[in-house]
């Protein structure tokens, strides 16, 4: 039988280099949760954009507790008008502070989370912060499902929005 070609030992040594650090990039994103994602998220328990924008611009109804659970600086650029910010759900730090934002609520509470940092396929923050909430005992935990990312499913299509903390 002929021999194959013959990968050149940089190549090798990339692919080695990237498999090994494969598992280190997951756990940085996601220390607490390596098996929470965005995707794990029952679609019952799904908000979409327009939904939510809805019940935001009826000023009589009492909304439910929004919690932005990504990064802190794009909390900062845009959020929703009346959300908190409650820290990076991919992190041990940001469960921490999410739990602390909701440690006076009732468990029957409507709490409303969303993160909007990338693609809904790749976000690292909703699944754990989801999967935290529920593990505390919330049963009316909603996630704001963002297809691409805050700028174009919410920002763009004209929903309210709040700047600054």
């Amino acid at each position: 039988m002929k021999p194959g070609p013959r990968v050149p030992t940089f190549i090798s040594a990339f692919v080695l280099l990237v498999l090994a650090l494969v598992p280190a990039c997951r756990a940085q994103f996601s220390p607490d949760a390596s098996t929470a994602s965005a995707l794990s998220i029952p679609q019952a328990q799904l908000v979409q954009p327009e939904a939510l924008n809805r019940v935001l611009r009826e000023a009589n109804s009492r909304g439910p507790v929004i919690l932005q659970v990504g990064s802190h600086v794009m909390f900062q650029q845009a959020h929703i008008p009346g959300s908190v910010y409650a820290g990076p759900g991919s992190q041990a730090e940001g469960l921490q502070l999410l739990e602390s934002k909701v440690a006076k609520l009732a468990k029957n509470r409507s709490i409303v989370l969303y993160c909007g940092c990338c693609p809904w396929t790749r976000c690292p923050n909703v699944g754990p912060a989801y999967e935290r909430l529920r593990k505390l005992g919330f049963t009316q935990v909603k996630v704001l499902y963002i297809e691409n990312n805050f700028g174009a499913d919410w920002v763009n299509k004209g929903y309210l929005v709040d700047h600054g903390e």
